[in-house]
């Protein structure tokens, strides 16, 4: 049975917002990230915010994908911020080291700032 997660996508000026709510895990990783990669299209130029406020758990096959999305969106000269991290959440992020690679901030509005 796949665990329940849901993904939002929505526009705020020029950046792409993707609301996370629910758990990442082994059931529903692939297919979650295979959906938000056909969602994001063509990353050249793009600027992707990831708010997890709704985001309770996520493994390491998630953080891995979480990875590639921002590696693809620097290699096309794109922009990604995470925002609004859970506690637990930020704590995983955290002691992976991702907080040092994607910028991570503690609200959406900061996060939007950054990116003008």
């Amino acid at each position: 049975m796949e665990t329940l997660i849901e993904i939002v996508k929505r526009e705020e000026g020029s950046v792409i917002v993707f609301d996370f709510s629910g758990e990442l895990d082994e059931t529903n990783a692939d297919n979650t990230f295979t959906d938000l990669y056909k969602q994001i299209g063509d990353f050249s130029d793009k600027k992707i915010l990831f708010n997890l406020a709704g985001l309770k758990y996520l493994n390491s096959k998630s953080i891995g994908y979480i990875a590639d999305v921002f590696s693809n969106l620097e290699d096309n000269d794109g922009l990604m911020y995470i925002s609004n991290c859970d506690e637990g959440v930020k704590d995983v992020l955290e002691l992976v080291g991702i907080t040092t690679i994607i910028p991570t901030v503690d609200t959406e509005k900061e996060a939007l700032e950054a990116m003008v």
